[in-house]
């Protein structure tokens, strides 16, 4: 039997992780993370930062790489399964590359847990939508706020790479000194790669007949 969108749930969901995202901002004392780990959080249990990064990115690409491959192949190809297919794409790297060339600091394990609890969430609310809510004529591919979407995407996840790339060069293998990046964005902004990760990918819901943006959101951690 298909499975029918219902989007009550997925609304509620995203409410939810946005209210949660606002609480933490607003009454969560600072996290200890990086190089304010050791002050802030002398005595928490910690993880290699490779294995924990791994952790807790992988819901972001393992519930919705699980939602496509559960979907018949005459619905593959579709918009809204090229679209999570890329939201997979950058969870992949997230979660298999990047997670293997990081040389940060070792993670507190309090933070993976609420990572990973996000991701899931996120994960699950992008795949559930964009297969059995998002609605996307087959003309769609042609429509030039797809292709807008598609190069900001690509072009994020670049600077996102590229910036990742710079930031490792700052240290030595084993090595957890702090260094200002210099070099690529990081000339013009401080954050470069959360800059890249904050890519949108554009769409619009043809029945509701106006664009809106359709977020990997992404911790600033």
């Amino acid at each position: 039997m298909p499975i029918r969108c219902q989007q009550s749930p997925v609304l509620a969901g995203s409410a939810a992780l946005a209210a949660m995202g606002a609480l933490v901002l607003c009454l969560a004392k600072p996290s200890g993370y990086g190089k304010y780990s050791e002050g802030l959080t002398p005595a928490a249990p910690r993880l290699p930062a490779r294995a924990a990064w791994f952790l807790q990115e992988l819901p972001s690409f393992a519930v919705p790489a699980g939602i496509l491959a559960r979907q018949p192949r005459a619905l593959l190809g579709q918009p809204a399964t090229v679209l999570l297919g890329l939201f997979c794409a950058h969870y992949f790297h997230r979660t298999f590359i990047y997670s293997l060339l990081t040389r940060g600091r070792p993670f507190p394990v309090v933070f993976l847990v609420r990572g990973f609890i996000f991701c899931a969430g996120n994960g699950l609310l992008q795949g559930y939508y964009l297969i059995y809510c998002a609605e996307y004529p087959a003309e769609w591919y042609m429509d030039v706020r797809f292709s807008l979407g598609i190069f900001l995407f690509i072009l994020g996840m670049g600077i996102n790479i590229h910036s990742d790339y710079i930031l490792r060069q700052l240290r030595k293998p084993g090595e957890v000194t702090y260094r200002i990046p210099q070099g690529g964005l990081f000339t013009y902004v401080s954050g470069a790669n959360f800059l890249g990760s904050t890519s949108r990918c554009l769409r619009t819901t043809p029945n509701l007949g106006r664009p809106s943006f359709h977020f990997s959101f992404k911790e600033t951690r």
